[in-house]
């Protein structure tokens, strides 16, 4: 049996979580329908918890959106989307296979499935595992990336993809550690030669690509900081690299650097937070991550996860759509 129907993906604004939710529905080779929703206080607080009056959390254009006919499936990522796909189940009478993507913080019983990784440490009969973050690099999407930039292949080799992440709790992104990672990029580039491709995100502080750009000036590659610079090169970056250095903050970023199949580094200058680093102990027992002086093998096992978990719930969607359409 193939599945059939529309799929819903349920995301806020976060690039992280669209990414995730849209890698796993265009797995899935339904129609997709993306819905980006935001609900307003007193719902974005406590979502995904349902409370009274729920059809005010969003906005007379948002619940235009999220209305009738309701989808046979539907896959959120992100608390704000875990409130609407929980909700989705009761609306459609149960007929809408419901996915939220990351520990919804409450009981999974709430949604058919639940997609979360392992630092998670997230357990139930519905709970899908995995190492890292759902994405969508594979060999096709590699080949992709390097013919969207060609002109990356005349850069010296070994060539050195560096994505910056930013701050967040627990995890110093500042002047010092912006400035310790150049250093240390300078003197193996020093050591071995090659160029350094560097790539910062939304999150990644001013002041730190300014320290990029006054450090590495003299270093053959790029620095790409937003739409001034061009278009993202992103795909093109991982398709070229010989190497990348990640910084330690970002789960997504770090899963899409150890699907390439390069080594991939990173440089830790202070204690992780807890789940953070279960993550980071979890890719380095595997032999995926390495730190940022280190010399691994220059092919590695690619980490690439959602091929299985799409087989998987397929699974289990079409077990679910059987037993719903025999009761219509």
């Amino acid at each position: 049996m193939r599945l059939h129907g529309e799929c819903w993906v349920i995301t806020d604004h976060a690039a992280g979580n669209q990414r995730q939710a849209l890698a796993l529905a265009e797995q899935l080779e339904l129609p997709i329908r993306h819905l980006i929703l935001e609900p307003r206080p007193p719902w974005s607080w406590l979502a995904p918890r349902l409370l009274p009056g729920m059809r005010y959390a969003l906005t007379p254009a948002q619940r235009e959106q999220f209305s009738p006919p309701w989808p046979r499936l539907a896959i959120g990522c992100g608390r704000a989307a875990a409130l609407f796909t929980r909700r989705l189940r009761t609306l459609s009478g149960g007929h809408c296979y419901t996915v939220q993507i990351l520990n919804p913080r409450i009981d999974p019983v709430h949604w058919d499935s639940v997609i979360a990784p392992a630092h998670d440490r997230l357990n139930g009969p519905n709970v899908l595992r995995t190492l890292g973050s759902l994405h969508a690099v594979d060999a096709a999407w590699l080949d992709d990336g390097r013919e969207s930039c060609p002109t990356l292949a005349d850069l010296p080799r070994p060539r050195v993809g560096v994505l910056l992440g930013g701050p967040r709790q627990g995890i110093p992104f500042d002047a010092a550690y912006t400035q310790q990672l150049a250093e240390r990029l300078l003197a193996r580039y020093r050591k071995e030669g090659g160029s350094l491709l560097v790539l910062a995100s939304r999150r990644t502080p001013h002041a730190s690509i300014d320290i990029m750009r006054a450090m590495l000036s003299d270093v053959p590659g790029l620095i790409w900081a937003g739409r001034d610079d061009g278009r993202n090169p992103f795909p093109g970056v991982l398709g070229w690299a010989d190497r990348l250095v990640v910084t330690p903050d970002s789960v997504n970023m770090l899963s899409e650097a150890c699907a390439v199949g390069c080594p991939v580094h990173t440089l830790v200058v202070a204690p992780l937070p807890a789940k953070i680093e279960h993550f980071h102990r979890a890719l380095r027992e595997t032999g995926l991550l390495h730190d940022l002086d280190a010399t691994p093998p220059a092919q590695q096992k690619p980490l690439r996860e959602i091929a299985a978990i799409a087989e998987e719930l397929c699974k289990r969607i079409e077990t679910h759509q059987r037993a719903t359409d025999a009761h219509r």
